[in-house]
């Protein structure tokens, strides 16, 4: 059950923290491919933060939890890349958008997000590996695109988001986090709002904690095997 192993993640995740002396971080469950039934079982069991990658996925799985009943508030993270075209949709539809890698999607999901609504909480997604494969800003650009960020009333710049390359050997990850972690304590000591360094996923979290991260991004441990996405 869906509910199990949202308890054995939650239970791994306090016990590290408490082993490296920090706060546990927000656990940020990738609902990615995965059926609105699937994100209503966690949302009963307790877990109410939810990343997913496509705009269009993640609007029509609100609607379809929204017509099952499920009325628990869901935090909703957008962690895939954001096109330019779909700016309009994240701004309205999402808390938090982790990909902003350039200074005209952070301009478009200003512009975008409802006055009356809080801002919008933004991560900047650095490709600290710098692979060719990837989005994500280069390290380099990271104070000026936090100054765009920073400049809009409509957005709230909250830190960064890495992935690092997937080496089969995690170990080999290491430097990636560590690099993330020493520009997010830069970020920070230019930007006293900033308090989210998201970094960890399924096979990877705990190292992601004990480098530093404030909230990882787990998908297959909590849901299992993705499914393929229908084409």
């Amino acid at each position: 059950m869906l509910a199990d192993a949202l308890r054995e993640v939650s239970e791994t995740l306090y016990s590290a923290a408490a082993a490296a002396g920090c706060n546990p971080p927000v656990l940020v469950a990738v609902s990615k491919l995965q059926p609105a039934t699937a994100i209503a079982e966690l949302a009963a069991a307790g877990q109410r933060d939810f990343g997913e990658n496509y705009v269009q996925e993640a609007l029509r799985k609100r609607q379809e939890l929204e017509a099952a009943g499920v009325a628990v508030p869901l935090t909703w993270h957008l962690i895939g890349h954001l096109q330019g075209n779909k700016a309009r949709e994240a701004a309205v539809a999402f808390d938090w958008v982790q990909s902003v890698d350039r200074p005209s999607i952070a301009a478009a999901l200003a512009r975008h997000r409802p006055a009356d609504r809080e801002p919008l909480n933004v991560l900047l997604q650095v490709n600290v590996d710098d692979e060719s494969s990837k989005h994500g800003c280069h390290p380099d650009e990271v104070p000026a695109l936090a100054a765009a960020v920073a400049a809009e009333p409509t957005l709230r710049l909250r830190g960064l988001m890495i992935s690092p390359a997937p080496w089969p050997d995690l170990e080999a990850r290491r430097p990636a986090f560590r690099a993330a972690k020493q520009l997010f304590d830069a970020l920070r000591a230019a930007h006293p709002g900033v308090d989210t360094l998201s970094m960890g996923m399924s096979d990877d979290y705990l190292l992601a904690l004990g480098e530093g991260a404030t909230m990882v991004r787990i998908g297959s441990a909590l849901f299992g095997a993705r499914p393929p996405r229908a084409t």
